[in-house]
């Protein structure tokens, strides 16, 4: 359903800054609550919030950079999280929608971005980049009255796979390991893989004392951040996995293979080795997403079980409409 323009606030809420992990924790005990009054693609995965969060920890101030929203009780109904590029998303409660969180969010975004483009204009300078799933007309109109289009020449996938059906064996090549990262598996390593993949992205700007953050935080599982070792050690292909606990809901991501170790099986190999693992975990399907125009991962996707379910779409800011004083 779409909110009605200019959706009136019952301000029955507050809001303030990030203050620690136990408000991460809360955040992810949101997400998980409002999927199970929704459905699969309604609202982000704890995996997709978590890895979001950890680019905000590698790059910015998450007091600065994340924002809550509570009720009266003190109950987390809300966050918003102003990333690189620049990016905003936002996520509320269901029964909390469209009471002016969103709105407050928007402006609060607006006015972080305005003192951030005066103390570096060549970071910040890009035009504000937010989405949607294709079928939430609500946000899709709410973007659309705050002045952002749709980005016509991106999107992704939203692929859905069971874990009621059987999980296909992968080859993987002579001196070649696949295993969960741990002890032996340390963090420069592991970090060294995800910045040759991708950067010049920001999500490949990790460095192995980022990456040991990352190992500690709330909701990072090591045995599902499952890597393929080349003979010398290199991590050369990878993927992150995540768990829903409450709708037994797994996710995939980053996935990852170095230029030089493609082609071999080895995405294959970790991503069936993380399903197994999700799977002895309790879990009952596995989402994953990729660009609408990365056909090999797609295709590698549809070979192991998972089919298109959804799609999301990139909306830009290309009008900045009047915003209320800063929140």
């Amino acid at each position: 359903m779409s909110p009605p323009p200019g959706a009136a606030s019952h301000r029955s809420f507050r809001s303030r800054g990030f203050e620690g992990e136990s408000d991460l924790v809360e955040m992810q005990r949101l997400l998980m609550q409002a999927r199970s009054l929704t459905d699969d693609w309604r609202y982000a995965h704890v995996g997709e919030l978590l890895f979001s969060y950890f680019m905000v920890v590698c790059h910015l101030d998450p007091r600065e950079h994340v924002r809550l929203w509570h009720d009266s009780a003190g109950g987390l109904i809300g966050y918003a999280i102003l990333g690189e590029d620049p990016s905003l998303d936002w996520q509320v409660a269901l029964e909390h929608e469209w009471t002016g969180i969103e709105a407050e969010a928007m402006a609060w975004a607006g006015n972080r971005l305005c003192g951030l483009r005066a103390q570096d204009a060549e970071a910040w300078g890009g035009s504000l980049v937010s989405g949607s799933r294709q079928d939430n007309p609500g946000r899709i109109a709410f973007l659309e009255r705050h002045g952002f289009r749709f980005r016509g020449d991106f999107a992704e996938v939203n692929m859905l796979r069971s874990l009621a059906e059987p999980i296909s064996e992968a080859a993987v090549p002579d001196g070649f390991h696949v295993r969960a990262v741990d002890d032996v598996i340390d963090p420069i390593r592991r970090a060294a893989a995800q910045r040759e993949v991708w950067l010049p992205w920001s999500v490949g700007n990790v460095s192995g004392d980022d990456y040991r953050v990352f190992m500690h935080m709330p909701g990072y599982h090591p045995e599902l951040d499952v890597v393929a070792l080349a003979p010398d050690g290199l991590v050369a292909a990878y993927v992150n996995g995540w768990i829903d606990p409450v709708n037994r809901v797994g996710d995939f991501g980053p996935v990852g293979a170095l230029p030089a170790y493609r082609r071999r099986g080895l995405t294959r190999a970790v991503l069936v080795e993380c399903l197994r693992r999700m799977r002895a975990l309790g879990m009952d399907r596995v989402c994953v997403s990729t660009t609408l125009s990365n056909t090999p991962a797609w295709r590698l996707y549809e070979s192991i079980g998972f089919k298109v379910v959804n799609r999301y779409l990139d909306y830009v800011q290309t009008e900045v409409p009047d915003q209320p004083g800063a929140v």
